[in-house]
């Protein structure tokens, strides 16, 4: 396991929620990451947000992680969800929540 593999391993097994992002909650870098933002506050979860432009090995190997080629990324107990439009379909299907839900993911 290469070492940005085994920093992402233990951030995505050690938060209940994780969003690999390009910038931060609070000033977004792109569209899908503002989206993926607002959809997690609106569920009122508590969550982690990693910068994948602050490191440009993480920013590769999570792609390699999770076989899937864009970014953002959720994870939810260690498990990968998808990117944006996966999160949008499933937030507006209901099923993000019952997810959360099932997970016993705590409100923020």
């Amino acid at each position: 396991m290469s070492e940005a593999n085994a920093k992402i391993d233990e951030i995505v097994q050690s938060n209940d929620v994780v969003l690999f992002m390009k910038g931060s909650a609070l000033f977004p870098q792109c569209g899908f990451s503002a989206r993926a933002i607002s959809i997690l506050d609106h569920l009122g979860v508590g969550f982690e947000t990693v910068d994948v432009l602050q490191d440009p090995e993480i920013r590769q190997g999570i792609k390699a992680y999770s076989d899937w080629p864009t970014i953002p990324q959720l994870y939810v107990k260690g498990e990968f969800v998808g990117g944006s439009d996966i999160m949008m379909e499933m937030f507006e299907a209901g099923e993000l929540q019952q997810l959360l839900d099932e997970k016993q993911v705590a409100k923020a």
